[in-house]
């Protein structure tokens, strides 16, 4: 009966690796986002970092996020679907940008 038990567990399937979910940064500064960052996954978290003088917002065009950062605030959103979400600034329309998600 041990013999048995320890072939069971032998051929049982390995569960895949999950990786943790990770913390990606978005800097703003002079009127602009920063590099949009890569390998952002679902459940990983996006922290946009108001460098600048002026009041800024990451507001998704789905509205899956609307983050309000005062000059110097640090703000996130936890990115819950997979795909391309485009994103911009509420108070100033020329900043626009967008993160790929993977699933």
């Amino acid at each position: 009966m041990l013999l048995m038990t320890a072939g069971a567990l032998a051929v049982a399937p390995a569960l895949p690796a999950v990786a943790a979910p990770r913390t990606h940064a978005v800097v703003i500064d002079k009127m602009k986002f920063g590099p949009s960052p890569e390998g952002v996954r679902v459940g990983d978290t996006v922290a946009w970092v108001n460098r600048d003088l002026f009041r800024h917002s990451a507001t998704a065009r789905n509205r899956a996020f609307d983050v309000d950062l005062p000059p110097g605030a640090t703000g996130t959103a936890v990115m819950r679907t997979a795909g391309t979400v485009a994103y911009a600034c509420r108070f100033h329309a020329a900043m626009t940008a967008e993160i790929v998600v993977s699933g």
